[in-house]
């Protein structure tokens, strides 16, 4: 049984880590469409700067909670863990709300409206 928590850890730890390196991967990206887009619209490279940084930390965040998941879940399902573990993702799921409200400028349960 401890091989099978350790195996479940190191698959946690391992989807924490490509959390971390997506949010990362976004900021990069982010950074190098800016600095081209900004030589030929400065108007709009902020505002598809702020977009293409909030979608990476968006996709982070949803590795982030997986990774949660999994480890309360499988490791240490005691019910102060799975109370931890609801407040981180009602913590995360606020954060990604709020990113989704000012990425796309609507909230998420409602249509997008025909352009």
């Amino acid at each position: 049984m401890e091989s099978f928590n350790e195996a479940i850890e190191l698959v946690a730890l391992a989807i924490d880590a490509a959390g971390v390196a997506v949010i990362g991967i976004g900021m990069l990206v982010a950074l190098f469409r800016y600095a081209r887009a900004f030589a030929i619209a400065p108007g709009d490279a902020y505002r598809n700067f702020r977009q293409d940084l909030g979608k990476g930390i968006l996709l982070g965040l949803e590795f982030l909670v997986a990774a949660d998941i999994i480890r309360t879940v499988a490791i240490a399902p005691t019910l102060e863990n799975a109370v931890t573990l609801g407040i981180i993702v009602l913590i995360r799921t606020f954060l990604s709300i709020a990113l989704e409200v000012e990425l796309e400028g609507r909230w998420p349960w409602h249509a997008r409206s025909a352009r």
